[in-house]
């Protein structure tokens, strides 16, 4: 397990300093980014959180993996590095 984290069913409204103070309940927040359309600017529904630690990162997925923020029901699992696709 490593330090960062997926996070999807984020409401469209919640700003990355929102989803910082969220998971900084849980330990330390080195970042918190929310993905957003290139062409709309607009949130995704989904964003990556890097904790201090991985015993961090753990206690935050346990913590908030399943737990509703204005209405939708976040999923929180580590992150793995994107896959490029070849052609």
């Amino acid at each position: 397990m490593g330090d960062r984290l997926y996070v999807s069913g984020l409401p469209y409204a919640v700003t990355e300093a929102q989803l910082h103070d969220l998971f900084s309940e849980h330990g330390t927040v080195a970042s918190a980014r929310i993905v957003t359309d290139r062409f709309t600017g607009r949130s995704r529904g989904f964003g990556f959180v890097e904790m201090g630690s991985e015993a961090e990162a753990q206690a935050a997925m346990d913590a908030l993996n399943g737990t509703e923020l204005q209405g939708r029901v976040l999923k929180v699992n580590e992150a793995h590095e994107r896959r490029t696709r070849e052609n």
